[in-house]
C-alpha cells in the first residue's frame, strides 16, 4: 500500500496532530477534501478510491489519541476536543484565509466532527459529508450520572480513554441539529449537509429530517459539493 505523499504536524495545546496529505490536487483552484475516521480508528494511508474523481487535494486528519498523533495525559476527551482538532486542520488547509474552505467527509465519530465543524466554520466548510463508521451513535441522549475511572495505558493509539469517553459523549438532537442551522445561516449552499449514512441513531436522525441537508449517497454527495 502506498504511503502518504507527507504528513504535517500540527498543535493542538499540547497535543501533535497528524495530518496526511494523502493525494495532490489535480486542479489547484479546486477545495481541499478533509477525511476524518471514526472511533478507534486511524486515517488511510492513501486516498481511498471513492475519491478519485475530487480534483482538489485529499488530506486526513488523525484525532487527538488516535493513529500518528500524540496523547494527553489521562484522558479528557470530548466531541468539541475532536472539533478543536479539525479546526486547527481546517486553518492549515486553508493557510488561515477566511475567503478559504474545505469540504469535509466524516465516518462514525469523525461525521459527527464533520457536523460540528459546517456550523462552527460555516462560511469556510463547503459540505460535510456524514457516513457510517465506529462511534457514530455515540453516548447518551440527555444527562446521565457520571462514573469514575482509571485506564492503563501504553503510549499507544487508540488512547483506552478515548474509546471510552468517546462512546459515552452526549448526543442530543438539538444539540446535532442546531450545528445544521449554524451551517445553513452561514453557508453559500442551500443544502450544507449530506447524510449518506444507513445507520441512523437519534441524533443524525434528526439531523436528516432538517432543512438544509440532503439524504443521498457518497458518491453523489462528492458531486454535489465538487461542482456546487
Amino acid at each position: 500500500m502506498t504511503a502518504a505523499l507527507r504528513t504535517e504536524t500540527l498543535r493542538h495545546g499540547k497535543v501533535e496532530l497528524a495530518l496526511h496529505h494523502l493525494r495532490a490536487a489535480t486542479d489547484d483552484t479546486a477545495r481541499p477534501l478533509l477525511l476524518l475516521h471514526g472511533l478507534g480508528e486511524q486515517s488511510p494511508t492513501e486516498a481511498p478510491e471513492w475519491t478519485r474523481g475530487w480534483p482538489g487535494a485529499i488530506v486526513a486528519l488523525d484525532f487527538t489519541g488516535h493513529g500518528a498523533s500524540t496523547l494527553p495525559r489521562g484522558g479528557g476527551y470530548t466531541a468539541e476536543l475532536l472539533l478543536g482538532d479539525a479546526d486547527i486542520a481546517l486553518a492549515a488547509l486553508t493557510d488561515g484565509d477566511p475567503e478559504r474552505s474545505i469540504t469535509v467527509a466524516g465516518r462514525g465519530l469523525g461525521a459527527y466532527t464533520a457536523l460540528q465543524l459546517a456550523g462552527a466554520r460555516a462560511s469556510q466548510v463547503h459540505g460535510a459529508i456524514l457516513t457510517d463508521g465506529p462511534g457514530l451513535a455515540g453516548g447518551p441522549t440527555g444527562p446521565t450520572s457520571t462514573s469514575y475511572f482509571s485506564l492503563a495505558t501504553n503510549g499507544q493509539t487508540p488512547d483506552p480513554y478515548a474509546l471510552v469517553e468517546l462512546s459515552r459523549d452526549l448526543r442530543p438532537p438539538d444539540y446535532a441539529t442546531s450545528f445544521v442551522r449554524l451551517a445553513l445561516a452561514g453557508s453559500e449552499l442551500d443544502e450544507p449537509v449530506a447524510v449518506a449514512s444507513m445507520f441512523r441513531p437519534e441524533w443524525l436522525n434528526a439531523v436528516a429530517g432538517e432543512h438544509g441537508v440532503i439524504d443521498t449517497t457518497l458518491g453523489e454527495a462528492l458531486e454535489l459539493f465538487r461542482t456546487g
